[in-house]
């Protein structure tokens, strides 16, 4: 399975649907905290490119202000892909 947990609590994402995973789920915690306070997660997402990440991976338009909602939209995203590759047994 591409997504492990070892004994000591590390987790790893193997290939590259579980890299997408952890993308997902890393940009919808830049959007919450932007959302929030302001703070951009580093100098190159800036707010508008990262509501052009999340369209990407999730395929829904965002409009300015829409942070929230494509967090949100990106967790499910993220949750509904990790939920395939287990079923799959990747």
């Amino acid at each position: 399975m591409p997504i492990t947990k070892s004994a000591g609590g590390a987790v790893s994402f193997d290939g590259p649907v579980a890299v997408s995973v952890f993308a997902m789920l890393a940009l919808a915690s830049g959007l919450r905290l932007y959302a929030k306070t302001g703070m951009k997660p580093n100098r190159a997402y800036t707010p508008s490119r990262m509501l052009a990440a999340a369209e990407q991976y999730t395929g829904l338009k965002f409009k300015r202000g829409e942070y929230e909602k494509a967090a949100q939209a990106l967790t499910l995203a993220a949750e509904t892909t990790r939920d395939e590759m287990n079923r799959q047994g990747l």
